[in-house]
């Protein structure tokens, strides 16, 4: 009898227990739908992550158009810099070959001097002791040749005197003679005037141009020769040299008779025109480099020894370079970089160092890509494309 209301309550709770797990199962059922309908966030970019920094992958490439790496028949150009120097060829030095004292000075370093145009005086012993010389050995010849003709005179008259002795008579006066004519040569060659006694030499420009180099001062002493430095050096700056550096790795680019363009620091705006006239056989061990020397001509005297220019050298022989259209190459961090085409929707930012314009708006590339390789055509847009977040 008491059985039934319990079946009756338990078939009653198992009913609803029935009902809950198939309400938490359409629930459940209906979440996880309404989740995959979701479209993500990252479906809208242009730009697929890729796992190498330089490849970007762009959902849609066909945005982008290409252009083939062409070649072109170009001059390579070598960037310098350099000073100028004065042509040694056109350079003397202006020296004394005696010792003595600084009297008066007439020009000084930078000043433009003509071909004999007074320089400095110099009082000099050596020049003293010279006249000196020249005074005795006058008046030695002067006796010998007097002594001389009083033999001739007595051999003549047919006196006793043996003809020996006439030759020694004759000998003597030779030997006065030739000392004399020495005396007098040292004079002139120590720069004093035999007609002119005086210890007092007169130092003379040897050639028109100005003085680059001075190593004397009022009141200074000049020492011999051998162990005396340039008093003046005087140059003729209507040629110049401009010295540069060359470095190992770009001397096979250059050869003698190429041309240069030059460019003054001091006169930014005029560009000189000039050619390369020595390669050193000789490297710097510290650099690696070789002095290359451009000759420049300057008739106006408007380049001065010591300026800083910068030199660009074009060498004469033509080689087939690559080249593109200017905007595909894009300036990034002090860098030249292009978008290079890896086929479908993939291209990799790569390095190229460039070289000058060649013509419509090609610009040669030294290195970075080859002849045919496949890039894109304004990579500013393509590298705004992959920035986009």
């Amino acid at each position: 009898m008491n059985k039934q209301p319990h079946r009756s309550l338990l078939r009653h709770i198992t009913q609803i227990l029935c009902l809950c797990w198939i309400s938490l199962f359409v629930i459940s059922g209906t979440g996880c739908n309404f989740a995959n309908s979701k479209t993500p966030d990252n479906s809208t970019k242009d730009t697929i992550i890729s796992h190498d920094p330089n490849v970007v992958e762009i959902a849609h490439p066909e945005r982008f158009s290409l252009v083939t790496v062409e070649s072109r028949q170009a001059a390579d150009e070598i960037h310098l810099t350099g000073v100028i120097t004065p042509d040694i060829n056109r350079s003397v030095a202006v020296l004394s070959l005696s010792g003595g004292r600084v009297v008066d000075i007439k020009a000084k370093l930078g000043d433009d001097v003509k071909k004999g145009q007074l320089l400095l005086r110099i009082h000099s012993t050596d020049l003293a002791a010279a006249f000196s010389d020249y005074q005795k050995a006058k008046a030695d010849e002067l006796l010998a040749r007097k002594q001389l003709e009083r033999s001739e005179a007595l051999y003549n008259q047919g006196r006793t005197i043996a003809q020996k002795d006439l030759e020694a008579a004759q000998d003597a006066a030779d030997k006065a003679l030739v000392d004399l004519k020495t005396s007098r040569d040292h004079i002139i060659v120590l720069g004093g005037d035999p007609g002119t006694v005086s210890p007092i030499i007169d130092i003379r420009s040897p050639i028109s141009g100005t003085i680059v180099e001075q190593n004397i001062t009022d009141n200074g002493g000049v020492r011999s020769l051998d162990n005396s430095p340039n008093l003046f050096t005087v140059a003729d700056l209507s040629r110049v040299w401009v010295i540069c550096d060359l470095y190992e790795d770009t001397i096979s680019k250059v050869s003698i008779d190429d041309a240069a363009e030059v460019r003054l620091n001091a006169y930014p705006d005029r560009l000189l025109h000039g050619h390369v006239s020595n390669i050193s056989r000789v490297l710097e061990p510290a650099t690696r480099s070789a002095k290359v020397r451009i000759e420049l001509g300057n008739p106006d005297r408007l380049i001065r020894a010591g300026m800083f220019v910068t030199a660009t050298l074009r060498s004469a022989k033509l080689t087939e370079r690559p080249v593109l259209t200017a905007s595909a190459i894009v300036r990034l961090h002090d860098k030249d970089w292009v978008f290079m085409s890896l086929g479908g929707s993939r291209f990799q930012k790569t390095e190229v160092q460039t070289g000058p314009i060649v013509e419509d708006n090609l610009q040669q590339v030294l290195s970075g890509v080859k002849i045919g390789d496949k890039v894109v055509a304004n990579g500013l847009q393509l590298f705004s494309a992959s920035e986009t977040k």
